[in-house]
C-alpha cells in the first residue's frame, strides 16, 4: 500500500465533502481477476462506489492464482475469504459495472447495495464451465436477484445475461 493506491485499486475519496469512496479495481492484464491482492478498504468515507474497466468489472476469481491449491488449502487458508465483508459494510456500496461482471465479480456485484450496469455488461456465473458452482453466496444471491428460474439456468449452463 502507497498512499492510498493499493497494489491492485486505484482509491480516491470524491464528493463536496470527501466523504465518497471510489473504489476502482485495477487489474487490467487479468479482467480485474479477485485475487488475494484486492482484499483491502477504506472505512473513513460515507459511500463506496466499486468499479473496474470499461472492458471488465471483474472477470471473477484469478483461476491461476487457484489452479494449484487443493480444496483442503484454499478452505484452510481462507482464500477470498474476505470479500463477503463488502455485504455486511454498513455504508452505501454502489457497483459501476462495465463490461464482464462473471463468477466472482457477478457475486462482488451482487453485494453491492445498487448495481448500475453499462450497455455492455455482462453477467454470469461460469463456474460450471471449471466444474464447480458459485462458492461466495452467489447462488443465493442469483436467486434473490433474477429469481429462481433464470439463477438455475445461469448456474447451471454458465451463460450470461446482459444489462
Amino acid at each position: 500500500r502507497a498512499g492510498n493506491q493499493f497494489q491492485y485499486l486505484a482509491v480516491q475519496k470524491t464528493g463536496a465533502r470527501q466523504s465518497v469512496g471510489l473504489i476502482q479495481l485495477n487489474r487490467p492484464q487479468a479482467l480485474n481477476a479477485l485475487c488475494q491482492g484486492l482484499l483491502e478498504d477504506d472505512p473513513q468515507v460515507g459511500a463506496i462506489v466499486i468499479t473496474g474497466s470499461q472492458k471488465a468489472f471483474a472477470a471473477g476469481a484469478d483461476i491461476k492464482e487457484m489452479q494449484n491449491k487443493t480444496f483442503q488449502e484454499s478452505y484452510s487458508s481462507g482464500f477470498l475469504a474476505g470479500w463477503d465483508k463488502v455485504s455486511t459494510v454498513r455504508k452505501p456500496i454502489i457497483a459501476q459495472v462495465h463490461g464482464y461482471a462473471l463468477g466472482g465479480g457477478c457475486e462482488l456485484a451482487m453485494m453491492c447495495d445498487i448495481i448500475y450496469a453499462g450497455e455492455k455488461a455482462q453477467f454470469g456465473q461460469p463456474e460450471i464451465l471449471l466444474g464447480t458452482i458459485p462458492g461466495a453466496g452467489g447462488t443465493q444471491r442469483l436467486t434473490r436477484a433474477v429469481g429462481k428460474s433464470l439463477a438455475m439456468e445461469m448456474v447451471l449452463t454458465g451463460d450470461r445475461i446482459s444489462a
